[in-house]
């Protein structure tokens, strides 16, 4: 089994900022891979600390934080590589 993960960020403005617009970035990504052989899996959130910036004297200059990202997972059988990978 192969596996690709590609990170989801979707784009709002104030006009367009709506569950519906946000649900169509998704489907669309996903019907993008699945044309291209890949088989959905799930979203994942990845949450990660930065570290903290020190300044010249040892002090933080920007503090630390947690931050997480939306990762789509995506599978694909190995037999299923050559019948794509034709291009």
């Amino acid at each position: 089994m192969e596996y690709k993960v590609i990170p989801f960020v979707a784009t709002a403005n104030h006009q367009n900022m709506n569950s519906s617009n946000i649900a169509q970035q998704l489907e669309d990504l996903i019907a993008a891979q699945t044309n291209q052989g890949w088989n959905y899996v799930r979203l994942e959130s990845v949450s990660t600390y930065v570290q903290p910036i020190t300044g010249c004297f040892g002090t933080e200059t920007q503090k630390g934080y947690m931050t997480s990202y939306q990762m789509i997972v995506f599978s694909k059988e190995e037999n299923e590589k050559s019948t794509y990978s034709s291009h």
